[in-house]
């Protein structure tokens, strides 16, 4: 069942849900039209089309209709024909390139899908995520991230700030401002470079920190 009639049956399901809850005196019409979405006027219409005809009252009659924008039928055998039988094993990017040379007018993606729906192509698997979720450091310490964060954080004065973070627990280790990330930062970033006070980790001020 495509989704657009699966849909419509949905729709003509809740209508009479309403519509047996407004004859049995549950629902106000403009209750049962508000569980529909619509206004008391479009709930009337239908009500007097179902009352009439049934659920067949409440059919929208243009699903059955084909649409005026398809393509003819010979136009996509054609384009069937000259893949088989000049073009067989091209990749559609390349076929395409003579579709058009050649007078075509489709666009891209209308070509890629009838070649894949007749199966003279085939579809390409869909690519992996680029960024996967992974799991954390099973403890702590095994990991540490490490990243600095150039920005103007005292007025005219930009500096680096250099965070180092457990994977495992998020737990911040160290946090501090020097004037340029660096190898000295990146070896004073580790877990004895702070100290615990009251919960909040303080940096050891350095020579080149501002």
């Amino acid at each position: 069942m495509r989704r657009t009639a699966w849909l419509q049956e949905i729709r003509m399901t809740r209508f009479e849900e309403a519509f047996f809850g407004w004859t049995e005196s549950r629902l106000t019409q403009e209750e049962a039209a508000r569980v529909l979405g619509v206004c008391t006027r479009t709930f009337r219409r239908w009500s007097e089309r179902y009352e009439e005809a049934g659920r067949e009252g409440l059919r929208d009659k243009r699903l059955p209709q084909a649409s005026q924008r398809c393509a003819p039928v010979d136009e996509v055998l054609a384009l069937m024909a000259r893949y088989r039988t000049g073009h067989s094993g091209w990749n559609v990017k390349h076929f395409y390139t003579w579709y058009r040379r050649d007078g075509g007018g489709r666009s891209y993606t209308w070509v890629k899908t009838r070649l894949q729906v007749a199966g003279v192509v085939a579809r390409t698997p869909r690519r992996r995520a680029h960024r996967q979720r992974r799991e954390a450091a099973p403890w702590p310490g095994m990991l540490l991230h490490q990243d600095g964060s150039r920005h103007e954080w005292g007025l005219g004065q930009r500096w680096d700030l250099i965070v180092t973070m457990d994977d495992a627990t998020n737990e911040h280790y160290l946090m501090f401002f020097c004037t340029e990330e660096g190898t000295w930062s990146s070896l004073r970033g580790g877990p004895g470079g702070a100290r615990r006070q009251g919960g909040i980790l303080f940096a050891v001020h350095g020579s080149r920190q501002s």
